[in-house]
């Protein structure tokens, strides 16, 4: 059997190594992968999460006996020193390793300019995990972090110091960020988003020296006589393709560096290909994953003996969330074709912009650019990956539209579209899987991998493969799940009408089997409390719970707990803060003041949850359901008591919304804000309920929330009273729990209803559809049947009996360990126990 060496282990290389085993190259070559990295290929796309919890393990992309069980030769920690090209040999640090056939997917390195005192802590870049723990020694200690360049990676650097708690900031040459995906007004409006959540931008800076400096231990020297001081430099001002090897060997490079390959990945040895950022196309080096696989995949064909499909360049578009920050730019961005021309948007008050650049026919479009809202970015992907005839207005395409962005129907797509970049996934092959008899979206994911790279296509992806089966007369099944036939909505319906308290009667009376499964039961749960208000911990409800409402309590990665309780409106008495503290400082307990004005107290094992319940609940606290899809909190501002802004109490009628729907269990998780003037120190538009104090009364604003994806709330009804403002929030939250879709936001709930704003407006303010006496009823029944779960259940022994980490024994878990860090303990990661003393292991 011939030997087949894949020198590298990242993204691209493991790609190839699934994609050779997928096409059974295994039965013909002895596949040897080597990696000079001790860790397993891991997702660099998504490397910043490794400031956020992530270790090497969450990241890695396979399994760590994947390679051995599929019969494939991983060498870790294993240096190829050089290619002998007539023996056909490799020298590596192990040795000498033979091959038949050779593949470099050796990718890139960052490329650091030569400046004078860059070394150390002021030399750091961004690119490995080994990188990554070098930047966080760095930052220990460290108040101010910089990076320079402004581009993809120097923007999710710029991220990672922010999340290392540091002043962070970023040095771009270029006059704009983002230069090569962003056109002028772009940058501006990508500038202004970054700044504005705290991230220095520095523009049109060249940095001659680095010398210490006076109140940071650096101090960066511009061209021009500006300077920066800070703690550490992280360097992120493009890549270089690693080459060395090739070079050393004697194949050919290209112009700019790169194994030169032709298009079928061939080097000027016919026995080596390249692939990834180390191969160079046509004189061109591609710095992202998609073509990388592209790559891969025709390297892989070949060797497998199937006729491969030419790599002929790819389409640099890219979609991004850059510090939280929508970024979208597709194919001729800059308006380079002659001819070209552009509709733009731009939104100043957000820093929002879109760029449309079209034909000079204005029939096809060239390219995009997006800030601020990415929503539009598949459907002009699309457009102009497909050359789709453009609508009569071009400019309907990026403008605001009431009910979200303008959708690209499924039907317009030809076979030839692209659904999944990453891997390769066309319209025509989803229809190949649904004519092969595939009915469920999980089974075609499986089948074809769309959606399971960056996932950037999942939306797209069901909206087709639900057209297809559609067009082929097959029904599109909206059961919640193989037990019920029925949607969430109408499963509501029945508990209510019927009356139905119990999981087990709504199974033998509207489903099928006898255990349900881990989709309908929380979904039922959460509707029987939404309708009943049993607690959680009711025999009946338990079985329906995921890990956080079963033990009423939010578990973390090294497998304990945080425990939240409810402090409304953010008011909390010096003795209620005092009884925290002390509960914190007895168990020893990580804490942290949360983004809704609470106190997080993070580390509890499962045993110890009720003795902390117990002494919380004896100062006064109860829980705050920060584990529930129920109401988490009311952010509010101090109001009229104490600013000289406010025109209303805001903390008193957070007060009053709090303790009214603390409890009530819902869909999705659900946030209020209040503000006791329009400065909006509560951001209530940021929220599900957002309530803004006006001279006559109360603003209501709905529908908004944070998170991944943002949605500002809509104004639904000004200047109402105290009792006019409770009674509108009640219906309101009521329809929304009679009729939305298991784990749907009200902001999506709220896009899907068929006639929008007016509608709601119409239903809830008008009582249309004469439900609003119902539903204030409704919710009156939850109100007046609340109870604090935590007390419930530290009233009975038999719930007891599950906060056990051992059955027999209280003793703490001796798997879980803590390592000390800015005076708290936290989850130590990774090999971390190996480094510090035994001692210091909590």
């Amino acid at each position: 059997m011939k030997n087949l060496v894949i020198v590298g282990n990242g993204m691209v290389g493991h790609h190839c190594v699934e994609q050779l085993i997928a096409r059974g190259a295994l039965e013909r070559y002895q596949i040897h992968v080597f990696g000079e990295e001790r860790q397993r290929a891991y997702d660099r796309v998504h490397l910043s999460e490794y400031f956020g919890g992530r270790d090497a393990d969450g990241l890695a992309l396979c399994d760590a006996s994947w390679y051995a069980d599929s019969g494939v030769q991983l060498h870790l920690g294993v240096e190829v020193l050089d290619i002998d090209r007539t023996r056909h040999e490799l020298v590596t640090t192990n040795g000498l390793q033979p091959y038949d056939r050779l593949i470099l997917a050796t990718g890139s390195y960052p490329f650091v300019p030569p400046i004078p005192g860059a070394e150390g802590a002021s030399r750091l870049v961004y690119r490995t995990l080994e990188d990554l723990d070098a930047i966080r020694a760095a930052a220990a200690g460290a108040r101010r972090g910089v990076v320079v360049g402004g581009g993809l990676l120097g923007l999710e650097a710029a991220n990672a110091l922010k999340s290392l708690g540091l002043d962070a900031h970023v040095v771009e040459f270029a006059p704009r960020l983002m230069p090569v995906q962003l056109d002028e007004l772009g940058g501006e409006a990508l500038k202004a988003r970054i700044e504005a959540l705290g991230v220095g931008v520095h523009l049109s800076r060249a940095t001659e020296a680095i010398v210490a400096g006076n109140e940071y231990r650096y101090r960066m020297e511009f061209q021009g006589g500006d300077s920066l001081e800070t703690d550490l430099i992280v360097f992120s001002a493009g890549i270089r393709p690693r080459d060395a090897l090739g070079r050393a060997a004697g194949l050919e490079l290209g112009p700019r560096g790169g194994v030169a390959v032709d298009n079928l990945c061939r080097s000027s040895d016919p026995a080596i290909h390249a692939i990834g950022e180390c191969a160079a196309w046509n004189g061109q080096v591609f710095g992202l994953v998609a073509p990388g696989y592209a790559m891969a995949r025709s390297v892989a064909d070949q060797l497998a003996g199937v006729e491969a499909t030419p790599f002929t360049g790819a389409d640099m578009s890219t979609k991004l969330k850059l510090l939280g920050v929508d970024v979208g730019s597709i194919g001729d961005a800059h308006a380079a074709t002659p001819g070209a021309r552009s509709y733009r948007f731009i939104d100043e008050a957000t820093a929002g912009y879109r760029r449309l650049v079209v034909s000079g026919d204005g029939k096809h479009v060239l390219g995009a650019v997006l800030v601020g809202d990415n929503s539009y970015y598949d459907t002009l992907l699309q457009y102009a990956q497909n050359g789709i005839k453009l609508p009569d207005d071009p400019s309907s395409l990026i403008l605001p539209v009431t009910d979200g962005a303008p959708a690209l129907g499924a039907d317009a797509l030809p076979d030839t579209a692209t659904i999944c970049s990453c891997h390769n996934v066309t319209k025509g092959a989803v229809c190949c899987q649904v004519d092969a008899g595939i009915t469920d979206l999980g089974e075609l994911k499986a089948a074809t991998k769309a959606a399971t790279g960056c996932g950037g296509c999942a939306s797209l992806l069901k909206q087709v493969f639900e057209h297809e089966l559609s067009a082929r007369g097959v029904a599109v099944d909206k059961s919640l799940c193989e037990h019920f036939a029925h949607t969430r909505q109408a499963l509501y319906d029945i508990v209510r009408v019927e009356g139905i308290e119990r999981f087990e009667d709504l199974l033998a009376r509207h489903g099928k089997g006898e255990l349900g499964c881990d989709i309908c039961k929380p979904a039922v749960g959460s509707i029987l409390a939404s309708c009943w208000n049993r607690p959680v911990m009711d025999p009946a409800l338990v079985p329906l719970q995921d890990t956080n409402d079963t033990f009423m309590a939010n578990m973390q990665k090294n497998g304990t707990y945080s425990v939240v309780p409810r402090v409304p409106g953010g008011e909390i008495t010096p003795e209620g803060l005092i009884a925290i503290g002390q509960v914190a400082r007895k168990y020893d307990l990580y804490t942290k003041i949360t983004g809704g004005q609470r106190i997080d107290l993070f580390g509890a094992q499962l045993h110890q949850l009720p003795d902390i319940w117990a002494e919380l609940i004896e100062a006064g606290f109860e829980t705050g359901h920060a584990y529930g899809k129920s109401l988490r909190t009311v952010k509010s501002c101090v109001g009229s008591t104490w600013c000289r802004y406010g025109v209303q109490d805001s903390v008193g009628m957070a007060l009053a919304l709090e303790n009214r729907y603390k409890g009530l269990r819902a869909p999705h998780k659900i946030k209020f804000g209040v503000s006791g003037c329009t400065r909006e120190c509560a951001e209530a538009q940021s929220k599900d309920i957002g309530v803004i104090a006006t001279e006559k009364g109360w603003n209501l604003y709905v529908c908004g929330n944070g998170g991944m994806r943002p949605r500002h709330a809509e104004l639904f009804a000004t200047d109402l009273d105290d009792a006019g403002l409770i009674r509108t929030i009640d219906r309101l939250l009521m329809f929304y729990i009679r009729t939305a879709d298991k784990l749907q936001r009200t902001s999506v709930w709220r896009e899907s209803l068929e006639g929008g704003l007016d509608y709601l407006k119409a239903v809830v303010l008008d009582d249309s559809l004469g439900l609003g006496t119902e539903l204030e009823r409704q919710m009156q029944l939850v109100v007046d049947r609340y109870e604090c779960e935590w007390a419930n259940a530290l009233q009975d022994p038999e719930k007891l009996k599950r906060f056990r980490t051992f059955v027999n024994d209280r003793r703490d878990d001796p798997d879980i360990h803590f390592v000390r860090e800015r005076g708290q303990r936290r989850p130590a990661r990774g090999n971390e126990l190996s480094l510090i003393p035994t001692e210091e292991v909590l």
